[in-house]
């Protein structure tokens, strides 16, 4: 029991970790809002992880009824999702330095800093740059793998941990991106986030390329070599 429990916490972390990325999303949210107090980051880091927490559950357990029912293919959300998140990492890999800088010089009343930072705590500091098309693939994936006459009490145990570890990894690094900002000075800052868009690209090419995969196998040999 004790086996089957560490194996599905280590399935649930291990597939959606290296999709999700908690510490290249906090440098991302860092970058995007740079002049955030420490109360507003507090409050960013609660909400996109709990956003991230319900987008995930969401997707692990009725996502596959959901794209049964718009008539959505496993492969072709991968092919989208891939899409999507490459076309993130190419953005951010290309985002001048101070791009959103003068943004928030423009924002001066409380009311629409407030406003704003809500607004931009689900889109798109939650989706999709924490938790975007590729990890929900992947969380669906994960859920259509669970046997059809029900979940034994250890895995559904085992699942929980797994969401909770990766809930606390996004907060975390959310959170204490600023503190991390301090130790390796605005130039490794900047060359951090580089990196870590260049990562989120390269992700989003992988999960582009394991939809078309499964797209092709879909093909007749007769058509595919014709």
């Amino acid at each position: 029991m004790l086996n089957q429990f560490t194996e599905t916490v280590l399935l649930v972390v291990a597939g959606l970790f290296p999709v999700i990325n908690p510490p290249a999303a906090g440098f991302i949210v860092l970058t995007l809002v740079p002049r955030a107090t420490p109360a507003e980051r507090a409050y960013l880091a609660w909400s996109i992880s709990l956003n991230s927490l319900i987008i995930l559950l969401v997707s692990l357990s009725i996502g596959a009824y959901l794209l049964s029912f718009f008539g959505i293919s496993l492969p072709a959300l991968r092919v989208a999702g891939g899409m999507v998140i490459a076309y993130a990492g190419w953005n951010l890999l290309h985002a001048p330095q101070d791009g959103d800088r003068e943004t928030d010089q423009r924002i001066t009343s409380d009311v629409t800093r407030e406003t704003t930072l809500r607004a931009k705590a689900f889109y798109p500091l939650t989706l999709p740059i924490t938790v975007g098309p590729g990890s929900m693939a992947v969380a669906i994936a994960l859920g259509t793998g669970r046997p059809r006459t029900g979940i034994p009490l250890v895995n559904l145990a085992g699942a929980a941990v797994g969401m909770a570890i990766l809930w606390c990894s996004i907060y975390v690094c959310v959170r204490y991106a600023a503190n991390v900002e301090k130790l390796l000075g605005p130039v490794g800052t900047e060359v951090a986030m580089r990196l870590f868009a260049f990562v989120l690209f390269c992700i989003g090419i992988q999960i582009l390329w394991l939809g078309l995969e499964d797209l092709l196998e879909t093909v007749p040999l007769s058509v595919r070599f014709k």
